[in-house]
């Protein structure tokens, strides 16, 4: 299984964007990930298309979207025409999120499927074969900081049975919470993917923060 780090650009610091971008350029980091909130679906806001254009320029790794909106139908190809090179929304923000998908994939662009905690794992067991990956978050959407919840290890233990058991070749991501302490623990459960943000932007080496992350 791969191990990925996808360091958060919302914890960077924005007056040195360019900087905070380039580090990540430089690190072992694989991807970069965008939350993008909307204050409808998550209680705050972030950045939309004139940020993700201004990262898809000084980025060399891959952009991750996680859209944390309603109705992200309406966005999703936009935000792929953005520059992104995986888009992935929550499951519980859409009464089906197919034909989303369909529109990603039209693109060319990955494709995810997120869930809150408290959301059941088996609600993606239909999914499983039609997505690029999974993104279980370890925390509530919508803050950066939360601490996290130990029960996420219980719903990536269950997908990688699945993935594994069914020969699927989707990929695990865990996002909320990630640091150094935990990182060995959650690729152990089965994740491949960990999304990062205080832990590296807010770290005193922060290239050296994600490559303990893949210490194994």
């Amino acid at each position: 299984m791969p191990r990925i780090i996808a360091p958060s650009v919302l914890s960077a610091d924005f007056a040195r964007l360019g900087e905070e971008v380039e580090m990540i350029n430089q690190s072992q980091a694989e991807w970069l990930h965008v939350d993008v909130m909307d204050g409808v679906f998550v209680p705050n806001i972030s950045f939309g298309f004139p940020v993700m254009e201004t990262l898809r320029r000084y980025s060399r790794k891959p952009l991750d979207v996680h859209l944390m909106i309603t109705h992200p139908e309406k966005y999703v190809e936009r935000f792929c025409e953005a520059g992104a090179w995986s888009v992935g929304f929550h499951l519980e923000a859409t009464d089906d999120p197919r034909p989303a998908l369909e529109m990603i994939r039209n693109k060319g662009v990955r494709t995810c499927l997120t869930i809150n905690p408290d959301i059941d794992v088996h609600r993606l067991d239909p999914y499983l074969a039609e997505v690029d990956m999974v993104l279980i978050m370890s925390v509530f959407a919508g803050f950066g900081g939360q601490k996290f919840i130990p029960e996420s290890l219980d719903k990536v233990r269950y997908l990688r049975e699945q993935i594994s058991r069914q020969g699927f070749s989707t990929l695990i991501e865990v996002d909320g919470g990630i640091n150094e302490q935990n990182a060995k623990q959650v690729f152990g459960a089965g994740a491949d993917v960990l999304v990062a943000g205080s832990a590296v932007f807010h770290a005193r080496e922060p290239k050296v923060a994600i490559r303990n992350m893949l210490d194994e």
